[in-house]
């Protein structure tokens, strides 16, 4: 019985009745994207019910990322001494100490401090492994002891800050976003790999064998500020989920007033309302749904990997991380989006199922 009204789907969209609700949806609402989808299926739905679509609200936005004092770990300032550092020459560290104490490299970007310091550490790591340790005195070598330490617990809270203190970083965040549009060509490849890059980056700081390019760094960080697509990807998952819990309640209203069919037998209306799902949900919100959620489910995993990275973190960092990124926590937006879907798709299933029109693809 479902493959004839699969069948009788495409007969059903030359009518003159659906063309007209698809000419008043059309006129009743100049949303663009995401939006223009779902307020179409809730008008279409409607009509089919014969009840007043829902007056659709505006979805919250996604909170403001956490600020500049409360993302980044203060990293102390090392002094030495000129003389103190010109007795350490043979370990290769002079040079480098000017670069960071002349102009540029005092408002170089926090990725390339942490460049700085990833090398500054291989160079004193480096140098107990050389002659240059036996002919240093011992005042001298305590002092190469001591600095090498120092940059060691440094450089986890280095290698954080190069993110956080990243323009292109905070920029995936940013509030001012769109939702995801269905028809949107999201560089999801190359957005991946700048964040698998970061993590490598991350996991093998204190790995002598790794290198890196500043020129590789920056060009993956840039990446991440083409398009704020951690932000977009929020927003889309609670336009969803406001719009499909919009919905459902409209479904359920209807419902609790009185059954689309009788002891599971169809009729005219119930006919009528299953070709709109069809031609709606099924053709049209749950491609965009099945997309969204699978590229939603791949960033935000890469998302939480690179942080897992970490060896350190922050209080406010883990509490947005809590509420706007976790794939577990019930009141975050990927959870919220999956719970609406399993909502609104059980409430469908009831209601072919009382009308013997389960779908069967």
């Amino acid at each position: 019985m479902a493959q004839g009204r699969f069948l009788r789907v495409k007969h059903y969209l030359l009518c003159t009745p659906i063309l007209m609700l698809l000419t008043m949806a059309a006129g009743c609402d100049d949303r663009t994207g995401a939006d223009a989808l779902f307020l179409d299926y809730q008008q279409r739905i409607s009509n089919g019910l014969e009840v007043d679509a829902p007056s659709p609200q505006r979805p919250d936005n996604i909170a403001a990322f956490p600020a500049r004092d409360e993302r980044l770990f203060d990293i102390p300032e090392t002094r030495q001494g000129m003389l103190d550092v010109y007795a350490l020459r043979e370990c290769g560290i002079t040079s480098l100490v000017a670069q960071r104490n002349n102009q540029l490299g005092k408002v170089a970007a926090p990725s390339q401090h942490w460049l700085y310091e990833l090398e500054l550490w291989r160079a004193l790591r480096g140098c107990w492994n050389t002659d240059a340790v036996s002919a240093l005195d011992e005042d001298d070598r305590q002092r190469l002891l001591d600095l090498t330490r120092t940059k060691t617990s440094q450089l986890p809270s280095a290698s954080w800050n190069a993110l956080f203190g990243s323009s292109e970083w905070i920029a995936s965040f940013s509030r001012a976003s769109n939702a995801l549009a269905p028809d949107a060509a999201i560089p999801l490849t190359e957005s991946l790999a700048a964040l698998d890059y970061l993590r490598h980056a991350t996991l093998n700081q204190f790995n002598p064998d790794w290198t890196t390019q500043s020129s590789t760094l920056e060009s993956h960080l840039y990446t991440l500020q083409r398009e704020p697509l951690t932000a977009e990807i929020l927003r889309s998952l609670m336009l969803a989920t406001q719009r499909l819990t919009e919905t459902t309640a409209l479904l359920e209203a209807r419902l609790a007033e009185r059954p689309i069919c009788y002891k599971n037998h169809t009729n005219p209306n119930a006919d009528r309302l299953y070709d709109i799902f069809i031609a709606t949900f099924i053709t049209e919100v749950q491609p965009y749904l099945a997309r969204l959620s699978r590229t939603s489910r791949q960033w935000l995993e890469a998302i939480n990997a690179l942080l897992s990275a970490h060896p350190i973190s922050l209080p406010a960092i883990e509490q947005y991380r809590r509420h706007w990124l976790s794939l577990t926590e019930p009141e975050a937006p990927w959870e919220q989006f999956n719970q609406a879907i399993q909502q609104h798709v059980k409430l469908w299933q009831d209601v072919w199922r009382s009308c013997d029109l389960m779908p069967k693809a």
